[in-house]
């Protein structure tokens, strides 16, 4: 079901496609978050660390697919705002074309030169196999990655936030399912784990694509749509969603490394760090909730001309995602301890202890991190590559920074920094544009009302 975002009250819209993308980026993250918690617990602090260390790599090549889908579906958002339904059909067929062709090259990279990578990054011994079984198998499958994602996000670009929910939750039932058999029954070990993610996944794409089938017909690819498949037409579509998602490749460089000085710092850290992550992904997903919708928001409006309506929108975000990310700060703080312990068992003390140092760190910048979602993804909704791009470059360079010098000399609360110091330094070049570019929007908007009482005269 689509849904338009150039009507009514802004902050009920937002927040009305904000609860169900809460939902669904939580169900995503749970994904890893189920990964972590049954390797952890049935294989042990070795193993956890073995699928801990991969993230970075996993950022590197799934976040990239993310950041394309997204920017893909932006252009697709700005021809439904604009009430182009042909070239929604259009635009559907030449993303999944663009999306499994990169995706297939990511895989094929990905596959055959995981193990370099995690050599590079000086994994420590003990771990690099399982490591390498697990990154390997999982970047085999990214053409399956790229359906699931591309389909859903293109749903939600119509302003259907709800269905890839249902779907993405119905992919994580099933990942709960047979990740265990996996991993217990069959006894396939760390594999396994991957093996859940790829089935999974792979019926949720077959789900999603379904879905638009039957129910979502703006998005159903028809043997006419193939002819505008015209490099002009795909520049569109690439000019916004390359940065988009070498953005975020350029950001997963910085987190390889830190994790590369971080496992200089042994097994137990690498441990605590990764599930550490895990917990505070969950408590991140309803600010990047709020950005997220705010690129669909921002698209439609953008689309439309109705310029006003983002800046409104944007002061209304920031105010509910702002109110959020205090209140989870604390909430972290408090209970982080308690979610830590269901990764590693209550009696792995140094973990916890560890992973607690890094929660208490990074949460008491969680305001920051809000305000940096809502003014990317606006910008991204604009159409605008080049300053988000450079924001990205500003969080690898924090990130180098701290992982070059200040885990040597801080050890592991070192680390815990580095994403403190990225959320800073992404943020200040993204307000400094967003707000630049809305008053280039209010000198667009007095000129159009000038240009419309000369008419009227």
């Amino acid at each position: 079901m689509t849904k338009k975002l150039t009507e009514g009250s802004p902050a009920k819209l937002i927040l009305f496609f904000t609860l169900p993308l809460i939902g669904g980026n939580i169900f995503q993250q749970l994904y890893s978050f189920v990964d972590t918690l049954i390797v952890g617990r049935f294989l042990g602090v070795e193993a956890l660390a073995a699928v801990g260390c991969t993230g970075c790599i996993m950022f590197l090549t799934v976040g990239f697919i993310i950041g394309l889908s997204s920017g893909l579906s932006i252009f697709t958002g700005q021809r439904f705002g604009a009430k182009d339904y042909e070239g929604v059909h259009h635009s559907a067929a030449t993303c999944l074309v663009l999306g499994l062709v990169v995706g297939i090259i990511l895989a094929v990279f990905g596959y055959i030169f995981s193990r370099d990578v995690l050599i590079f990054m000086d994994t420590p011994p003990e771990i690099l196999e399982g490591a390498v079984d697990f990154i390997s198998i999982v970047c085999a499958g990214i053409p399956i990655t790229v359906v699931f994602m591309l389909e859903a996000n293109l749903i939600r670009a119509l302003g259907d936030s709800r269905a890839p929910t249902y779907i993405l939750a119905t992919a994580l039932i099933i990942n709960i399912i047979v990740e265990p058999l996996f991993l217990l029954v069959f006894e396939w070990g760390i594999p396994g784990a991957a093996y859940g993610i790829l089935v999974s996944q792979f019926i949720g794409g077959v789900i999603v694509v379904t879905y638009i089938w039957k129910r979502v017909p703006y998005l159903k690819i028809r043997r006419r749509d193939w002819q505008y498949l015209t490099w002009d037409f795909m520049k569109k579509h690439l000019v916004i969603a390359l940065p988009m998602a070498f953005q975020t490749s350029i950001i997963a460089v910085g987190t390889i490394i830190v994790q590369m000085a971080l496992n200089r710092l042994g097994p137990v850290a690498v441990a605590a760090f990764a599930a550490a992550q895990k917990v505070e992904m969950i408590a991140l997903m309803p600010m990047m909730s709020f950005g997220i919708a705010m690129v669909a928001y921002t698209a439609q409006n953008y689309g439309a001309g109705k310029f006003a309506r983002i800046k409104k929108g944007v002061n209304q975000c920031i105010l509910m995602s702002g109110a959020f990310s205090i209140l989870v700060g604390v909430f972290i703080v408090i209970f982080g301890p308690n979610f830590m312990e269901l990764f590693v068992g209550a009696e792995e003390i140094d973990v916890i202890e560890l992973g607690q140092v890094y929660l208490v760190t990074t949460s008491a910048c969680y305001i920051v991190l809000a305000l940096l979602f809502i003014y990317r993804n606006t910008l991204q909704g604009l159409g605008q590559s080049f300053v988000p791009t450079f924001a990205g470059i500003m969080e690898l360079v924090m990130r180098a920074i701290v992982g070059l010098y200040f885990v040597d000399i801080l050890g592991f609360w070192g680390a815990t920094i580095a994403s403190p110091a990225a959320w800073f330094g992404s943020c200040i070049p993204l307000a400094l544009a967003y707000y630049y570019t809305l008053r280039k929007m209010k000198k667009n908007i007095r000129k159009l009302k000038k240009e419309q009482i000369e008419m009227a005269k």
